[in-house]
């Protein structure tokens, strides 16, 4: 089974989200079935080629951008897993700072980067004689990918036997442009249709991976019916005429990195059996922020993009309404300025018990997952989210929105039966997140339920092992269905 992975991020080379982390880890736990499973990405000026010692393949390659001729060389790098991972490197598209815009602010030629990216990646297979049996496609950077095989590419011969996945990952990111995108990406105007290309007279590049893969995937149960139903974001209709393709699959935490009892960033190691470390570890962070050194102070933390997604509204209000209570919060991220003045207002107003720090430091990460009595995650949406299940693994039960992977792995902790790994509230029938802080608080003040609480954190676990044999079985699907189509041409 040969498997090319393509996306616009991967760590560790490039990371602006949750989507770098699934690019960088599922190929490995694939290659460990035996598969042949490959990574493309483009090479962003951000990537260090000497740090990885990137080599340059001999080919110069080109592909049509509009009117235009664009030339690229592939660069590729070998992890200690064995995933081989190809960079296309282009001076005109890749070489500038930031992923998709700086300062928040997107590229103005973004379509045009991302058709150039869609047309190199299919261009450089051919050269590489790499003939993928699944070309696996994320998020709306790689959604014309599917287009051009469904569509440019459906008589040409490398490509027959070759199926495609597209998964998302927001749909809350569709990549709309408008309807020039069709020269511009070498497209027919006979395809700007409904059915394929076109979108209310635009092209949406998410609509185009979801209508003309073989199969979509999300990265969560409940996302995948979330989405079909009410948080589609326009693509309710669109996700719907393919329902009978979609598979909903739980993002996996990679274990061997984010682990409380082998984690060099933190005071000092723990695990369930042993969990005293932990103390010492929320005593570094009542340091590191400020805080009053006190056991007996509920300690919150979270580690986030700064982003109206996030909730981050909520957030802020419980800090000022919960000003009397012996409650810390803290909170590491970076994007949205008007979110970060409004934290760096309530840290200044209360700088005892708000901390808040806007530098990604992953070392910080680590020491606020550690640290942290209670894990905040009150997103307004969520296809899946990793912060809660590395929260679990560090023994901090997180405190999140009844939605989407949130939904999937966090259960709310009973008293009686002592059953739950959290606290979940339902922004959607007006439950209140301040009032779950403090249903929280009192559990935490009863130390023996407290405990209960920390090893049912513990015991929670969200491999990766599990997600990638569905992703295996969807692979094999397509598979299957591409021979029966080859056989009846």
């Amino acid at each position: 089974m040969n498997i090319l992975m393509v996306a616009s991020e991967c760590e560790p080379f490039i990371k602006s989200g949750g989507l770098a982390d699934v690019v960088g880890t599922l190929p490995r736990y694939l290659k460990r079935l035996g598969i042949d499973v490959r990574v493309i990405i483009p090479k962003y000026q951000a990537i260090d080629g000497r740090k990885y010692n990137l080599e340059t393949l001999p080919y110069k390659l080109t592909v049509k951008v509009g009117a235009d001729t664009e030339s690229f060389r592939l660069k590729t790098y070998t992890t200690d897993d064995g995933v081989i991972v190809y960079f296309i490197e282009s001076m005109r598209y890749f070489n500038r700072p930031g992923i998709y815009g700086i300062n928040g602010v997107d590229y103005p030629d973004n379509m045009q980067r991302f058709i150039f990216f869609c047309k190199a990646v299919l261009e450089s297979v051919k050269a590489l004689m790499f003939r993928p049996d699944i070309i696996h496609c994320h998020d709306w950077q790689t959604g014309l990918i599917p287009a051009y095989l469904k569509t440019v590419l459906k008589d040409d011969g490398f490509f027959w036997s070759t199926s495609s996945a597209y998964t998302i990952h927001n749909i809350a990111y569709q990549g709309q442009y408008p309807a020039n995108a069709v020269e511009v990406g070498g497209f027919s105007w006979a395809d700007f249709v409904p059915e394929k290309l076109e979108f209310y007279n635009h092209v949406n590049f998410m609509k185009c991976g979801i209508c003309l893969a073989d199969a979509v995937s999300t990265v969560s149960p409940t996302y995948a019916k979330e989405i079909r139903e009410f948080n589609g974001r326009g693509m309710e209709i669109v996700l719907n005429s393919r329902r009978d393709h979609i598979y909903g699959i739980l993002n996996g935490l990679d274990y061997d990195y984010w682990n409380p009892a082998k984690d060099k960033n933190i005071a000092a190691n723990y695990d369930k059996a042993d969990p005293s470390g932990k103390k010492l570890c929320k005593v570094e962070l009542q340091k590191i922020c400020g805080f009053d050194i006190d056991p007996d102070a509920f300690l919150l933390g979270c580690v986030s993009r700064l982003d109206g997604q996030k909730g981050f509204d909520i957030i802020v209000d419980a800090m000022y309404l919960l000003d009397d209570k012996n409650i810390q919060f803290v909170v590491l991220g970076s994007g949205d300025p008007t979110i970060k003045r409004y934290l760096t207002e309530a840290k200044n107003k209360y700088p005892k018990t708000v901390a808040a720090f806007f530098d990604y430091n992953e070392s910080l990460a680590h020491k606020i997952y550690a640290g942290s009595d209670l894990y905040m995650m009150p997103s307004k949406f969520e296809p899946c989210g990793l912060s809660q299940m590395i929260a679990l693994t560090y023994g901090t039960p997180p405190l999140v929105n009844n939605t989407g992977g949130l939904a999937d792995t966090v259960k709310y902790y009973v008293d009686e039966t002592k059953t739950g790994n959290g606290f979940v509230f339902n922004i959607t029938y007006g439950e209140n997140f301040t009032q779950t802080i403090l249903k929280a608080e009192a559990v935490f003040k009863n130390k023996k339920q407290w405990e209960s609480l920390m090893n049912n954190a513990f015991d929670s676990k969200f491999s990766w092992e599990k997600s990638v044999l569905e992703y295996e079985d969807m692979y094999q699907e397509l598979i299957d269905n591409k021979k029966i189509e080859v056989a009846t041409r």
